[in-house]
């Protein structure tokens, strides 16, 4: 995790660099087309902000989970390849889920796009029902796993 953890510390602190740099930019450019000078470009600056924000807080979390558990073979400078072989976890092999998941969000997605709100109600509802669907999907039915 630590390698995870500097990758978003990284880009959480050019974030805020770029945020600093865009303002002052937009604020002394003094180019009639892009705005009046001595005013600060708002919404690509605060959009800067927020991204720093949200990647710090992936930083965060790395962090703290990095501190809780032993370094894995990836972290360790004598870390050997052989060390992660095995099996990595369980993929499904087959599953319909995942695409009725994409459906309905794209049927959300279209119900905000043109404001209706009775279509992202609807798109709402189906993609709580898909995403139930994906998790519980090997805990029902003839894929259940475990004993029977």
């Amino acid at each position: 995790m630590k390698t995870e953890n500097k990758l978003f510390a990284i880009v959480a602190v050019s974030m805020f660099i770029f945020a600093g740099i865009y303002g002052y930019w937009t604020w002394y450019n003094d180019n009639p087309a892009y705005g009046r000078p001595g005013e600060v470009e708002w919404v690509g600056t605060i959009a800067l902000i927020f991204s720093g924000l949200l990647t710090g807080m992936v930083w965060l979390v790395f962090w703290v989970i990095s501190r809780r558990i032993d370094p894995r073979p990836e972290d360790r400078p004598d870390g050997e390849i052989a060390d992660v072989a095995g099996e990595v976890g369980f993929f499904s092999p087959g599953s319909y889920w995942p695409l009725g998941l994409a459906l309905t969000a794209v049927l959300t997605g279209v119900g905000v796009v043109f404001w209706l709100p009775w279509l992202m109600t609807a798109g709402v509802v189906a993609v709580l029902f898909a995403v139930g669907g994906l998790t519980f999907e090997y805990y029902t039915g003839t894929r259940k796993l475990g004993p029977q």
